[in-house]
């Protein structure tokens, strides 16, 4: 088996010859940094993301950045053999695109959540989903923000 820093150079190269390791409709991935490119296959080990399952409610225009909206759910019947193993959260933008980070069982029920996001500026916020034959789905939703959160690092 590869290691990390192997697959992450292999899939480098594949996005420096113009190849993609995700899908090729799957949300603007080419159009986002380098950085959060490798976000991306580090979380994924660079695992091909899917469409579906993933669905997104938010504000379309966000008077600030503090605290936007977020309701999401994903399609699964949360059974042994099919059920959401990780839900990660992330903005591109911001100094940490890294938003969270959960872990789910079979004994959770159907996934549906809400929570209050902060957002440096206008972007995409992704959501992945990894299910429990280890596939990828992500799903983004575009925001626009007229005053951003994230002026620092900290």
């Amino acid at each position: 088996m590869s290691s990390k820093r192997e697959l992450l150079q292999s899939a480098l190269a594949l996005l420096a010859l113009g190849a993609s390791p995700f899908c090729a409709r799957a949300q603007n991935i080419e159009g986002q940094s380098e950085e959060f490119q490798k976000l991306l296959l580090s979380l994924t080990h660079g695992a091909q993301l899917k469409e579906g399952k993933i669905q997104i409610s938010m504000p379309r225009l966000a008077d600030n950045g503090h605290s936007v909206p977020l309701k999401l759910s994903i399609d699964s019947p949360m059974s042994q053999e099919n059920h959401v193993k990780t839900l990660v959260i992330l903005s591109p933008r911001n100094p940490r695109p890294l938003v969270a980070k959960m872990n789910f069982t079979p004994r959770n029920t159907k996934l549906n959540m809400a929570t209050r996001v902060r957002l440096n500026g206008s972007q995409s916020l992704w959501v992945l989903a990894q299910m429990s034959d280890l596939t990828w789905y992500a799903k983004s939703a575009e925001v626009e923000v007229t005053e951003s959160a994230c002026l620092d690092a900290s």
